[in-house]
């Protein structure tokens, strides 16, 4: 974070915003039955998703609103695109789709569990979990330009799984919420003195 008083309107803040605003507006495209126009606009809030933090940390815009911002707004991408998942791409995904449930099960734990222990969502961005989601804004581009690739599936929710156990695990150890933690060997590292 950068300086006491932090300045919320710039670029990667806007891009979060849109990707917030536009997440209900693609998943009722999906619901309309508009496979199309839903596979346009979601394939563009997933690389705004990849803008927003890339912007971010190459001008020192983080804050600790945008990281909060840039949460939810993925939070909401990515509801929007499984709800796209469920409707378009269900029977391509056919045999698989008990991996995305536990997958869901993983990613609703990351929300969960620091809800029960801080009363709020924090931002930590692990580099696990950023990494995760562009293997599966990748996947989901893939799925929804190009079709299934049961090989990408397995990779991009496998690591998304193990990213979200880190998140768990942090979770578990810090005493209250942080924005922007690099990972659970950071946090372990730093709590033993040694960075």
């Amino acid at each position: 974070m950068t300086g006491s008083r932090e300045s919320i309107v710039n670029i990667p803040n806007a891009l979060s915003l849109y990707r917030l605003v536009m997440a209900p507006a693609i998943a009722g495209l999906a619901f309309a039955d508009r496979e199309r126009l839903f596979a346009i606009l979601i394939v563009v809030s997933l690389l705004t998703d990849i803008l927003d933090g890339l912007i971010a940390r190459i001008c020192h815009l983080q804050t600790r609103f945008g990281a909060r911002l840039d949460s939810i707004a993925d939070d909401a991408t990515y509801v929007a695109a499984l709800i796209g998942v469920f409707i378009f791409k269900r029977d391509e995904i056919g045999p698989h789709m008990p991996y995305l449930y536990l997958f869901i099960v993983m990613v609703a734990l990351t929300t969960i569990v620091p809800l029960i222990k801080f009363g709020q969502t924090p931002s930590f961005h692990l580099y696990s979990f950023r990494i995760g989601g562009y293997l599966q804004g990748f996947f989901l581009t893939y799925l929804f330009v190009f079709g299934f690739q049961v090989h990408f599936y397995y990779v991009a929710l496998s690591f998304g799984m193990l990213a979200c156990a880190e998140v768990i695990a942090v979770t578990l150890i810090v005493h209250a919420p942080i924005s922007n933690a690099r990972g659970l060997y950071w946090i372990l590292r730093e709590r033993r003195g040694l960075l």
